[in-house]
């Protein structure tokens, strides 16, 4: 029973950051955090940030990618099945239940003012999380220098997100890799 324990928490835990996260990807991050790092310290900070660094660049929802990634940790390929699917129970319940009646309330007063409030609620979060991803990732002048260099790619100059991180992510390797050599060379 121990190890359907495990599943069974991880099921949980996945479904409700599913059930309580709007906007998308990153508004879980705080959330996802607070569950998985503080809470179960099933992963370190460090490893949700590059799950999520590697769920942008990869096909699919970001949020979904890092459940699965989270959940391999835990619990291999079984693990990441499960943490997948239960973070989009909630989803496919709440979207089903939407679609079959959505076109009796979309035009309600009401509906589009709660709609106006989850929107702030959601800018609020990811603004948090903003934040917290920039004091845990950029950490050094190399790292301010990537990350101006790709804000102003992607906000003013409009070239494609995934093509500036993945730019990034091979000049993060390669100063990496510089930084080795050096370092090496140093000791000797």
């Amino acid at each position: 029973m121990a190890g359907a324990k495990i599943f069974l928490e991880l099921y949980w835990t996945f479904f409700k950051i599913g059930a309580v996260t709007f906007g998308g990807g990153l508004s879980m991050l705080p959330i996802i955090d607070r569950e998985l790092c503080q809470k179960r310290s099933w992963v370190t900070q460090e490893e949700l940030i590059d799950y999520y660094a590697i769920g942008q660049v990869t096909p699919g929802i970001v949020a979904v990618n890092v459940a699965t990634f989270c959940g391999h940790k835990l619990k291999g390929t079984l693990g990441g099945i499960v943490a997948t699917l239960a973070v989009v129970t909630p989803s496919v319940i709440v979207i089903t239940l939407l679609a079959s009646c959505i076109s009796a309330f979309d035009k309600l007063p009401v509906i589009k003012r709660a709609f106006m409030g989850i929107n702030v609620a959601v800018a609020a979060n990811l603004s948090f999380s903003v934040i917290k991803f920039f004091k845990k990732s950029v950490v050094s002048v190399v790292g301010f220098v990537l990350f101006a260099a790709a804000f102003v790619l992607v906000f003013f100059c409009k070239f494609s997100a995934v093509l500036v991180i993945l730019a990034s992510g091979l000049l993060g390797a390669a100063l990496f890799g510089a930084r080795k050599v050096v370092c090496k060379e140093d000791q000797e």
